[in-house]
């Protein structure tokens, strides 16, 4: 949760994307590349998901100065099979493999009713909401899957060996926008706990375990040889082990586990695998698919749910689009300050 005593100042989002393309230009990244990665960070920051927008610049950063990851990285695109494509991101982000490959696994959507895209050699290092929206704003259904490093233990475990591996769900709606979900199989994700230690915030129950294996409280306890946990016990642990089975093992990317950073003193970005199937809901007989969802959400709400997945976002995103983009006042200004001579 943001701090209440931070103040906050809004830019205007092409000004925010401006900003940040020209700090990911600076460190290292192509134009493409930080085009692609400044419109990522800046809409998340502008739907107000805290932990994954500005906030992850300096990782960012970071790891492209350790050169840990390849920041001028050109995706090569395999058209694998009728239904498969594979993408080898060449060491570089995931987003811009995403954005090479999007209309292919799309055409391939619709040609066949479902297509799976691979990528491995990436660093995945946001949130995956705005993977799989785009897709259901074109009328499919899209689900993804991202493993991350080595930091949650799995149910009944002593040492961290999963990621965070979080899943995205988005189906188009009839006259309203998208339903989307975004959620770690961790009990809390990776950049809540690192604002959580920042604040100087207590954790819940059940969110993570010290060095030592022992339920703590501390994000800071967590963050210095500690894991989280998954949710749900061992209903999250078996679903984080099927992400790191389709993130991983279906992509050629790395398990959470496996890869070794040790020698880039500086890097952040878990190198490892993102999974996507996006299907077309048009094959369905009839065709009424957008109009059960909205079957099915007015049900919810007939339930009781008041707020439907994703819609907290979109409204934070209609402020946005009026106020200008929330963000930290300090935080802006770090953005902002001169730039350091670029290390070779």
């Amino acid at each position: 949760m943001p701090d209440p005593g931070r103040a906050i100042t809004h830019i205007p989002f092409s000004e925010l994307c401006a900003l940040l393309t020209s700090i990911f230009e600076r460190h290292g990244a192509s134009k493409e590349v930080a085009a692609v990665l400044a419109d990522n960070c800046a809409s998340v920051q502008r739907d107000g998901a805290e932990s994954h927008g500005t906030f992850r610049i300096p990782g960012y950063v970071s790891t492209l100065e350790s050169g840990w990851v390849d920041g001028r990285a050109v995706p090569v695109v395999t058209d694998a099979a009728p239904g498969f494509v594979s993408v080898d991101a060449m060491n570089g982000f995931a987003q811009p493999a995403l954005a090479a490959a999007r209309t292919l696994v799309a055409d391939k959507a619709r040609a066949n009713g479902i297509a799976l895209l691979a990528i491995h050699n990436s660093h995945h290092f946001s949130a995956l909401w705005p993977d799989v929206e785009p897709f259901a704003r074109d009328g499919l259904v899209a689900l993804a899957f991202v493993n991350s490093m080595a930091c949650v233990v799995p149910h009944g475990g002593q040492h961290a060996l999963f990621g965070t591996n979080p899943i995205a769900f988005a189906a188009p709606r009839a006259g309203a926008d998208p339903l989307v979900f975004d959620l770690a199989t961790s009990a809390m994700a990776h950049g809540d706990i690192q604002i959580a230690a920042r604040e100087g915030q207590a954790l819940p129950d059940g969110v993570g375990v010290d060095r030592e294996g022992r339920p703590t409280h501390s994000p800071a306890a967590i963050l210095d040889g500690g894991a989280l946990c998954t949710f749900g016990g061992h209903k999250g642990s078996a679903l984080s082990m099927m992400v790191e089975i389709l993130a991983a093992a279906l992509t050629g990317g790395n398990f959470s586990f496996e890869f070794d950073w040790s020698g880039h003193p500086g890097a952040q970005t878990p190198r490892t695998g993102q999974l996507l199937i996006v299907i077309d809901p048009s094959r369905q007989a009839g065709n009424t698919f957008a109009a059960r969802i909205e079957t099915l959400v007015h049900e919810m709400k007939g339930a009781g749910q008041a707020r439907q997945p994703g819609e907290r976002r979109y409204l934070q995103r209609a402020a946005s689009a009026r106020d200008g983009v929330p963000i930290p006042a300090d935080e802006l200004d770090r953005l902002r300050a001169p730039a350091e001579p670029r290390a070779e």
